[in-house]
């Protein structure tokens, strides 16, 4: 009789444990590589992708009762690099392990800082979030913060990431010593293409073209594209008008906005500095080049200072607080870019790097978890969302096809004659929303471009 017990237990759990798991974001949003998608980046000079040996998103999902455990190599599907800055690192496979609470619950005391170098949370492909710290400050003070945005937009590749550099001895960043062994790649912003804005922050991609994450939709609510490490869902750009049920669309404006100074010598909350602490003159760098720079007015804007609200989104229907990446109007990301100054949530602290450790995470599964397998066949993949497009129309040389939210597996683009012929085929990888067609074999016409799984019609390109 005791055994039976034990049994049905048992089986009580397990099925407790898979249907958590069929419903709850945090498990089943992740972009697991189940067909050994490997990353791609380019060399300077050279804009053909060049294949890793990393495979790229996550790789595998775990969950307990409590928590979501998630391992990444860190590495994007998307192409990475050139980083054109002078960054001796590249895009390497850190092995993060990861930790997340599937209940997450607001800080009542105060508030975690989230001005710490390094992982801030995980996109869904597994990419570290990092803050808008590139980890200097003005003459060395720890006064005014140096903007990664602003200072390193140079290094950013086509997608706006670029890698902090590895050193043998555990160290990342500046003043890491030893010797240079690798790089997380990592995005300080709005994980999508420099090029998908009216008015581009960087030319990158007219060379080394790429995809990010997503596309950012005026007519749909952002993705899901990632979570912070107190365990709340980020989105991207846009949300629903009214948080309190589904509907029409509005961009996220966050609650800071840059300050109304002429000279940088005082702070956003009043403190008077003396002469030696003062910021550099705004006609040697603009507005917007430090963190303080700008100020949270409360109502401003549509977010809080964590630069998130409570609100309803497609996979929370019953309401969530949740984080924004902000966009302006162009398409641009928009200060805090991911998180504000401080988290909403309790904080997994095991997520954070120990100093002087050669492990990029503390997480350690000791509780007995099973693993996400998810419930998509080769037979059934699951159906595409968002919208596409093809160009350039007419295309000389390569044909992109874009959509706006990545599919979760790997899907085949055709390119068909008018007769409905295949001529070409191209995978679309999980966590890239882009894929190109080489057009110089093919014979000057006109031509379809089919995405299998997607309820449009075909789109009707030129090549000439």
């Amino acid at each position: 009789m005791k055994r039976i017990t034990l049994t049905l237990a048992g089986l009580l759990a397990l099925n407790s444990g898979l249907a958590l798991a069929q419903t709850h974001p945090a498990i089943t949003s992740w972009l697991r590589n189940t067909t050994h998608v490997r990353g791609r980046h380019y060399n300077s000079g050279n804009p053909s992708p060049i294949a890793d040996t990393a495979h790229a998103n996550v790789q595998r999902v775990r969950y307990s009762a409590s928590y979501a455990y998630v391992n990444s190599s860190g590495i994007p599907a998307y192409v990475t690099g050139p980083f054109l800055d002078g960054n001796r690192a590249t895009a390497t496979n850190r092995n993060f392990l990861f930790k997340f609470p599937l209940a997450p619950r607001q800080q009542t005391g105060t508030p975690t800082s989230s001005s710490r170098l390094g992982n801030l949370g995980v996109f869904i492909n597994g990419v570290p979030i990092y803050n808008y710290l590139d980890g200097n400050t003005y003459n060395n003070q720890g006064i005014w913060h140096q903007n990664a945005v602003m200072f390193e937009n140079t290094g950013f590749d086509c997608a706006k990431g670029h890698p902090s550099p590895v050193f043998s001895g555990g160290g990342g960043g500046p003043g890491g010593g030893g010797t240079l062994v690798g790089g997380t790649y990592h995005h300080h912003q709005n994980p999508s293409a420099f090029n998908i804005a009216t008015v581009p922050m960087s030319t990158v991609c007219n060379m080394y073209l790429a995809d990010g994450l997503y596309v950012p939709d005026s007519t749909r609510h952002g993705p899901l594209i990632g979570f912070a490490f107190d365990g709340y869902p980020i989105y991207g750009g846009y949300g629903y008008a009214n948080p309190q049920q589904a509907g029409p669309i509005k961009r996220m404006t966050p609650g800071y906005r840059l300050r109304n100074i002429t000279a940088r010598t005082t702070l956003a909350n009043g403190t008077q500095l003396t002469a030696t602490q003062y910021g550099p003159s705004l006609a040697t760098r603009a507005l917007g080049y430090y963190g303080e720079d700008y100020e949270y007015v409360a109502g401003s804007g549509d977010l809080d200072d964590h630069n998130g609200r409570f609100c309803v989104t497609p996979e929370y229907p019953n309401g969530t607080y949740a984080y924004f990446a902000t966009i302006d109007r162009r398409g641009n990301s928009v200060f805090p870019y991911l998180i504000g100054s401080t988290y909403y949530g309790v904080v997994e602290t095991s997520n954070f790097a120990a100093m002087g450790s050669t492990n990029p995470t503390q997480v350690v599964v000791n509780e007995p978890v099973q693993t996400y397998t998810g419930t998509v066949t080769a037979t059934a993949a699951p159906a595409l969302t968002g919208s596409w497009t093809a160009f350039p129309s007419p295309a000389h040389e390569v044909l992109v096809v874009q959509v706006t939210v990545a599919a979760a597996e790997t899907r085949t683009v055709e390119l068909l004659d008018l007769a409905g012929r295949v001529v070409a085929r191209q995978p679309l990888y999980p966590g890239s929303t882009m894929c190109y067609f080489p057009t110089q074999t093919l014979t000057s016409g006109a031509y379809l471009v089919r995405l299998p799984g997607s309820a449009a019609a075909p789109l009707k390109v030129v090549i000439e």
